[in-house]
């Protein structure tokens, strides 16, 4: 499974955001792991609209630049990790547009989600898993979820319990094995 290619898609780009703290840890985390390429993606480098397709992305044709730069990058990877806020019980309008953008770039992948929020996120989470499933994305059932109160400090330093260090290799071990595994059946 060495080959397996990982994102971590940071679904922020709100100003002063903590998402980027979150995700760097995510990926500091995911850099000691010796059998797969995590990379960072950051839905700030793809300025994607709201969405403005004509066709649905199930077909496959995109007239859009911005659309076709994304689908490029999306598909070269075996899984994802969503890094996402709550806002208002739900994860961020941009990471929904982003994902809505594509279709056959996330089937038969295989998803992990890390949250963050007041109450740890988690209800970003579930609404994410539920989009997952429709698009054929596998997702996993560890999740990191950091509260607001007690893994930033002051709510703005992120500074992580120790105890989500177990939990991130349990998410990083789904993952893999569930990219590895969704891997063959796309070949």
């Amino acid at each position: 499974m060495n080959n397996l290619k990982l994102a971590i898609v940071l679904g922020s780009t709100r100003p002063g955001r903590k998402g980027e703290a979150v995700a760097n840890w995510v990926l500091g985390k995911a850099k000691e792991r010796p059998n797969a390429d995590y990379e960072l993606i950051d839905l700030v480098d793809y300025p994607l609209p709201h969405l403005d397709e004509a066709v649905p992305a199930s077909r496959g044709v995109y007239a859009g630049e911005h659309t076709k730069a994304w689908s490029a990058k999306i598909g070269e990877f075996d899984g994802y990790i969503f890094v996402t806020p709550e806002y208002n019980h739900s994860t961020s309008g941009v990471l929904k547009n982003a994902i809505d953008y594509l279709y056959t770039e996330w089937n038969n992948k295989a998803a992990a989600f890390v949250s963050y929020g007041a109450l740890g996120g988690t209800r970003a989470i579930e609404h994410l898993r539920a989009i997952s499933s429709e698009l054929q994305l596998a997702h996993v059932r560890q999740q990191l979820s950091f509260s607001l109160f007690t893994d930033f400090e002051n709510f703005s330093a992120f500074e992580p319990s120790a105890l989500h260090d177990g939990a991130a290799s349990v998410l990083f071990d789904q993952l893999e094995s569930w990219a590895g595994a969704l891997k063959t059946v796309r070949s």
